[in-house]
């Protein structure tokens, strides 16, 4: 097993998380023109645009994509936006990370897997930290908000379980197709769920388009694409620590694009969470779940 990675490769890992983490500022300042669902709809439009004629068509494998588009395209996807909407980019980017542990204790249901006492004790650490940053006094009368963001992470847990399930099927092929199902029920969706989007189209600008293309280009398109080639070079234990430094960026993107503030609660419940995932993706790296998409 390889553990060294060339220069070159090392900075492609780190600008992958940097573009990963940099979406939750991206994505707030998207929330603040587009309502949260139809926002994700016009994401997965484009990355369809995108991929889909590069994806080809995955045989006998159509009917659980389509599945895995109304658990991840749908329900995830509108859970994290609708909650990322009203909590900051920071607590969003940190408590979102609870899909690592919650995938390990499904992996655990589902498959039998043994969680160990170390993945338990990471799991622990992990929700405390959450709970550390919850417990703030700046985020009473958002609870609802980061409960959806959570809810959202365990949401990710049972998409991962889907696709575990699905065998082999290359990444792309998956987030392509999963993007083509996804679309038409997000806008419908949006259209029972919301209102304004006529307003939104209207006031839509140049800015608005650079978000919808960062999330749709650079987040999966370009971001994944270098994230399976790299998956190609490297274990799978190589590649998924360097997804720690996602809440990272998130939270330095968060204060220094959106001017949030970093907290003593913050740093300490974000660090416990990082300390408590990370045990987790060392111990059992591809409960991580690189094919499909998580930011």
């Amino acid at each position: 097993m390889q553990f060294s990675v060339k220069p070159l490769h090392l900075l492609l890992f780190v600008a992958v998380t940097v573009v990963w983490g940099g979406n939750f500022a991206v994505t707030k300042l998207g929330l603040l023109e587009i309502p949260p669902i139809m926002l994700v709809a016009m994401r997965f439009a484009l990355v369809t645009v995108i991929l889909l004629p590069f994806a080809g068509i995955p045989r006998g494998k159509l009917p659980a994509i389509g599945l895995l588009s109304v658990v991840l395209g749908l329900l995830h996807f509108s859970m994290m936006f609708t909650g990322l909407k009203d909590i900051d980019a920071a607590t969003a980017a940190i408590s979102i990370q609870l899909q690592v542990p919650f995938a390990a204790l499904l992996a655990a249901l589902a498959f039998g897997e043994r969680l160990g006492w170390r993945r338990a004790l990471g799991m622990a650490i992990a929700f405390a930290g959450v709970a550390v940053i919850a417990g703030e006094p700046r985020l009473e009368g958002s609870y609802l908000s980061l409960a959806l963001v959570i809810g959202a992470a365990m949401v990710w847990s049972v998409a991962n379980i889907l696709v575990k399930r699905l065998g082999e099927v290359d990444g792309t092929q998956i987030n392509a197709w999963m993007a083509l199902f996804a679309t038409p029920q997000l806008a419908a969706a949006s259209f029972v769920l919301e209102d304004g989007q006529w307003a939104a189209w209207q006031a839509a600008d140049w800015r608005t388009l650079l978000i919808v293309a960062y999330q749709a280009v650079l987040v999966v398109a370009l971001g994944y694409g270098t994230w399976y080639a790299m998956l190609k070079r490297y274990d799978v234990n190589v590649a998924m620590p360097f997804t720690l430094l996602v809440p990272f960026f998130g939270v330095l993107s968060g204060v220094l694009f959106l001017d949030e503030v970093l907290t003593a609660a913050l740093i300490v419940g974000g660090a416990m969470t990082i300390v408590g995932v990370g045990i987790i993706v060392i111990r059992r790296p591809r409960l991580a779940g690189p094919k499909i998409e998580r930011y």
